[in-house]
């Protein structure tokens, strides 16, 4: 399949429900994978979480486990599906949510970081 990129999401977003993501990625840096992958353009990636409330956002430990292990996620779909790991875009204007890290989510292959 052809992709275009990655859609993000926090697993307080109602639409999530239990369904709707491809990946789940755990607080503790476990990553857990759908049966089959649902939408014929984007990837969705379902980080733990609540990232829409500043007084509910993951403790900063884990929340950096959890982005290490989401991007190494996002490096090794990539590759294999051959399209770019910068493509990643949010679900919605609330999901993954305002207080999402964007910043720490370090994606980059070239210099052996992940």
């Amino acid at each position: 399949m052809d992709y275009k990129g990655f859609i993000l999401h926090h697993s307080r977003c109602p639409s999530i429900n239990g369904k709707g993501f491809d990946f789940w990625v755990g607080l503790n840096g476990s990553v857990y994978a759908a049966p089959l992958l649902t939408d014929p353009e984007h990837i969705h990636i379902c980080l733990e979480g609540n990232y829409g409330e500043a007084e509910q956002l993951p403790q900063l430990p884990e929340r950096q486990q959890q982005l290490f292990a989401a991007g190494k996620l996002i490096l090794e779909l990539s590759g294999r599906y051959e399209m770019s790991p910068l493509t990643v875009e949010p679900h919605s204007e609330t999901c993954p949510g305002a207080f999402f890290p964007w910043n720490d989510l370090v994606i980059y292959a070239s210099d052996g970081y992940h």
